[in-house]
């Protein structure tokens, strides 16, 4: 059985997720999400979608948070 990295609970179904040159275990999405989603620079929010990328690599959930903390000339994909 694997264990997961976030919550250690021991699943016979875990999934192993790589990124960059780093895998990980998870026992669920819900704490593959916690551990890996990046989070909003303005509100926090988890991004679990597209979101959006300011000039500087910052990330953002929407053009609107984005426009909050500055960024200019970024909108929302529709």
């Amino acid at each position: 059985m694997a264990t997961c990295d976030v919550c250690g609970n021991e699943y016979d179904k875990a999934m192993r997720i790589s990124v960059a040159d780093a895998t990980h275990t998870f026992d669920s999405f819900e704490c593959a999400i916690h551990a890996l989603a990046p989070h909003c620079q303005h509100c926090g929010c988890k991004i679990l979608g597209h979101g959006v990328e300011g000039h500087d690599g910052s990330m953002f959930c929407c053009a609107h948070c984005a426009r909050q903390s500055g960024v200019e000339g970024i909108v929302d994909r529709i």
